[in-house]
């Protein structure tokens, strides 16, 4: 074996690496524990222990706060750990409307009704189809005529084909996806979510995925709302730094006095604000209070007395810095304080208080900067000043024409801005009045109530157009210039898909997944020691070594880990197997040939190795396909199934390799099988060539059948294929799909569907299309309140577990996903078999055998969609099950013809016949593809039994397509190969 200390040493620092990153984990999980220890049950305790401890070092050896190991650590999928899952589209029509100033031209509002309608049914993006509808009703005009607005004179011009305004506005409707994204952003960070994860997805949607939040109104309310972009005025810290000292002294009175004399407090009241204490003596007196802090505020005994003696400031540090003597100067500019992000909310509950408020100036707002201080959890706080009767900005974001990231003179990231005429008025008389103030003010960018940015002006700027200057990213310059576009282009977002996973509905997943993933592992493990002898031990080695590999390289990709992503990892411990089979069969036919171990050893790797390459890249084909077009939880399971090919293909063809040679080198006895499995499939001659005609029959028979149920009762569509709501509900006692049904169609609709959801007999799922056109935010809470009303009327507690929500638009893009996935798939592996053959007919008996299985899989879920005792629903996760299905069956189909190939380069002489050679090299592989099978179905029966309920379904539909697969590699595929290639193949 060449190269042994190279593999060696990458294998060690690939072990080094992927410890390390699953030590993050760990790291992570202990601190929680201590937290959960410390809280004994009360969960804002243990919340804010972690707050405290989020900055705080936890690593012991490099000092990594927690924080870190938490954005560090395996994240848990909302299947795992409960939350909400938002899919929200972005109103393009709206958009449009913007930018055409809300013109009433018919034709123009026709085209974007229709284009509304069509969209729900193509794939097409949106301005396209408002383009092509709006030539289809006025095919003589010109949308220059439009869109070329004063706003928009400098992208569009009066005589523009309508090619270039459809350009513009497709661009201008990226830039508003964009902005919305950092809009929301921002709004989930703000809502307190660990690990959010926030994608763009296909055309104008957003992904929000939010472990851990169920409060579905507040998070549809906040989601929702329309982006409000403000500029304001703002004050100096010099000039207000007097009003915090003055708050913080009431409130500390506050403290002290008798919390009914009111009379008491009126009088501190009245001191604070007429006391006119020097600057000095108040920041002398603050810095004694800080330094105080900074010493004993690591006791409880020092926290309490901080906070009795200063409330406020025992949250919150004033914007001051040390001077040349010594002492506290206060820091220029609009920032008034700082506040780690834990006790921003308490300093707001202090500031928001009617003793606070009563010596804040009524023309005063204080806001938070959107992010923390670079590298720290600090944020910033501002001192808005409030113009005007209405206590008002000094101007609306409506103005904003453009904004786009630039460079300075010094090449300096900063933001251009450019106003309309009405904008630049008020802007050149907001900026002199600025300009002139001493020190010169700054003026704050404001959105939704977070300052992005407050650069001070410099002079009076005139032409509306303005450089935004500061200690900026490139990447700030972005998202500033998306949040100015914000008050022009109105896109607001609605919410078209959503999913609810109850907490505990979350857990019972994570301990279903653990129980499948250790049950199918020890099953696989049993197995192969129990057929390969000492060999399979070795097999197990590298399985767990896998196993530990897989992991550590998901940890460190940061991949979230689904329930369809344990599924992938039980799937990949019965294929990585498939790599030592095909390598421990060649091993014992050279065994069979007379040589000796150490050199059977050597050939059985080497011989083996072409198959093992073919099959597993074919099979990370289709996980790459099914990544391609999956979303969500199917994404997870590609990305676990694609890095498990990876790693086994290294842990079966290295790793093995090296333990087998360290073995030979110690003189240790290896053997490849038990006495029972010593000859099993052993000299077979099954006639599977010669009754190629009755497995033609069989599939055709069962195919036809399965096409006639598809086309009269078709398929039970789960709601991500049809659009609706579906709702998982769990009563403390059994009951009947029937009853629920009866009592939730009179408060929904007739097209309701109630079926059983798992074994227990306790549980229903429902879905329904109530309302689902209604894209009001008070939708899902008229739907949900109609259930309840429904639900009432069955006997028992009840409680909903789970609940989604799917968009017609959204449902009819995922089934045509699906179907492009599916035919995507055969026709890449396809491709790449007649690359690797170079044989046309190995290419067709391919495409013939996945289809042939994807065709199995479908009838089988229509012919019994309502027979079984459990869900049949075609959906996502099943489409993951087709494709991969389709993976593993052309695994197993290029292990056979690869000994096809091989056993007719041996018999090429004319005198042999091509049936009997292939069906020699069939039966020479009949105990790989069996006993790889079989492995494959014990982990899937594992995850069948252990999986849970949630993806018995999807687990079924694998274990039905693996048995599909396997008889077609043997049945279909090869004699397919016979009958196109009698001629070519002699």
């Amino acid at each position: 074996m060449q190269g042994k200390g190279i593999i060696k040493f990458f294998a060690i620092l690939l072990a080094v690496v992927c410890l390390y990153q699953l030590s993050f984990t760990f790291v992570a999980q202990k601190v929680e524990r201590d937290a959960k220890d410390y809280a004994k049950g009360n969960l804002l305790k243990e919340r804010s222990y972690l707050d405290s401890m989020a900055t705080q070092p936890v690593y012991p050896l490099l000092k990594h706060t927690y924080q870190y190991c938490k954005d560090k650590e395996i994240a848990l999928g909302l299947d795992l750990k409960g939350g909400m899952d938002v899919t929200m589209q972005i109103s393009l029509v709206e958009l449009v409307k913007s930018l055409s100033n809300n013109n009433p031209d018919v034709a123009l509002n026709q085209a974007l009704a229709n284009a509304s309608v069509i969209a729900k049914t193509s794939t097409a993006d949106y301005i396209t189809l408002f383009v092509q509808e709006y030539e289809k009703l006025a095919p003589n005009a010109k949308l220059a005529a439009i869109f070329s607005t004063k706003e928009n004179q400098d992208h569009i011009k009066f005589n523009a084909s309508n090619n270039e305004v459809k350009s513009f506005l497709q661009d201008q409707a990226k830039v508003a996806i964009t902005q919305a994204k950092t809009v929301l952003t921002t709004r989930i960070d703000q809502f307190g979510v660990t690990q959010p994860n926030i994608q763009l997805q296909q055309g104008n949607r957003i992904l929000i995925e939010m472990p851990g939040v169920f409060d579905k109104e507040r998070v549809d309310k906040l989601l929702q709302g329309s982006a409000n972009l403000e500029f304001y005025e703002t004050f100096d810290n010099a000039e207000f730094y007097q009003v915090l000292i003055n708050v913080d002294k009431i409130l500390a009175a506050k403290a002290k006095i008798n919390k009914t004399d009111t009379t008491a407090a009126q009088k501190v009241a009245a001191t604070a604000e007429t006391k006119k204490d020097s600057t000095k003596a108040d920041l002398s007196l603050l810095n004694k209070v800080q330094k105080n802090a900074g010493k004993d505020s690591t006791s409880a005994l020092g926290k309490k007395n901080q906070l009795n003696q200063n409330p406020l400031f025992a949250v919150m540090q004033l914007n001051t810095r040390q001077g040349e003597n010594g002492q506290p100067q206060l820091g220029p500019g609009p920032v008034v304080g700082y506040s780690a992000q834990k006790d921003t909310a308490k300093v707001n509950a202090y500031l928001n208080s009617a003793d606070a408020k009563s010596v804040i100036p009524h023309n005063v707002k204080l806001l938070w900067g959107v992010k923390p201080i670079e590298k720290t959890k600090i944020f910033e706080l501002y001192a808005i000043k409030l113009s005007g009767a209405e206590n008002g900005p000094v101007l609306a974001g409506d103005v904003i024409s453009d904004a786009r990231p630039s460079n300075d003179q010094k090449g300096n990231p900063e933001v251009v801005m450019v106003m309309n005429s009405d904008g630049a008025t008020k802007w050149r008389r907001v900026t002199a009045v600025a300009a002139a103030k001493e020190p010169k003010k700054a003026i704050a960018i404001v959105l939704d109530n977070n300052v992005y940015s407050a650069p001070t002006v410099q002079n009076e700027i005139a032409g509306g157009i303005s450089s935004i200057s500061g200690n900026f990213s490139i990447e700030d310059t972005k998202d500033l210039a998306n949040v100015l576009k914000s008050g022009r282009l109105k896109a607001p977002a609605h919410i078209i898909g959503e999913e609810i996973v109850g907490a505990s509905l979350g857990q019972e997943a994570i301990s279903a997944g653990l129980t499948s993933s250790l049950v199918g592992l020890l099953v696989v493990l049993i197995f192969m020691v129990a057929y390969y002898n000492r060999a399979g031990t070795v097999a197990c080695i590298a399985v767990v070594i896998n196993v530990f590999f897989l992991m550590g390289v998901l940890a460190s990709l940061n991949a979230v880990l689904t329930l369809e992503g344990i599924a992938g990892i039980v799937l990949t411990l019965g294929i990585a197997v498939d790599a030592n089979v095909l390598i421990y069969e060649r091993v014992r036919e050279e065994l069979a040939h007379g040589k000796s171990l150490r050199i059977a050893v050597t050939d059985g790797f080497t011989h083996a190795l072409s198959s093992i390459l073919d099959s597993n890249i074919s099979t990370f084909l289709t996980g790459f396909i099914l990544y391609i077009f999956g979303s969500g939880p199917i994404r997870g399971f590609a990305t676990t199934l694609m890095i498990g090919i990876v790693t086994s293909l290294f842990c079966s063809l290295l790793i093995s390799r090296l333990i087998f040679e360290w073995m030979l080198k110690k003189d240790i006895q290896i053997k490849f099988s038990n006495p029972w499995s010593s000859h099993t499939f052993k000299n077979a001659h099954f006639a599977f060539v010669k009754n190629r005609f009755k497995f033609y029959i069989f599939s055709g028979v069962f195919i036809l059948a399965g096409l006639v149920s598809m086309f009269t009762q078709g398929f039970n569509y789960g709601v991500d294929f049809k659009g609706g709501r579906t709702y998982i509900v769990r009563y403390d006692q059994p009951v009947s799909s029937e009853s629920v049904r009866e009592a939730v169609v009179l408060t929904l609709n007739k097209e309701t569907i109630v079926k059983t959801f798992g074994t227990s007999g306790n549980q229903v799922s429902i879905t329904t299309t109530y309302l689902i056109d209604d894209n009001s935010n008070e939708a899902g809470t008229k739907v949900q309140e109609q259930l309840k009303t429904g639900l009432a009327k069955v006997p028992g507690k009840y409680q909903i577990m789970s609940q989604q929500t799917v968009g017609p638009t959204i449902a009819s893009d995922l089934k045509s996903s699906a179907i492009y996935a599916v035919l995507f798939a055969i026709l890449i592996i396809s491709v790449y078999i007649l690359i690797r053959f170079r044989k046309w007919q190995f290419s067709l008996g391919a495409m013939i055998a996945t289809a042939h299985d994807a065709l199995l899989v479908l009838s089988f879920f229509s012919l019994f969609k309502d027979v079984l005792p459990f869900s049949l629903d075609i959906d996502q996760k099943f489409i993951a099950a087709i494709l991969t299905v389709i993976g593993y069956s052309i695994n197993d189909t290029v292990v056979v013809f690869d000994r096809i190939r091989e056993f007719l380069e041996l018999h090429h002489a004319k005198t042999d016949k091509p049936e009997e050679v292939i069906n020699q090299a069939i039966n020479s592989t009949l105990s790989r593809t069996i006993i790889t099978a079989l492995t494959v179905i014990f982990v899937l029966v594992v995850l069948f039994i252990f999986g849970g309920d949630v993806i018995r379904g999807f687990s079924f539909a694998l274990l039905i397509g693996v048995t599909f697969g396997t008889y077609s590699s043997i049945c279909v595929a090869t004699p397919v190969i016979v009958d196109f290639g009698k001629k070519d193949l002699r």
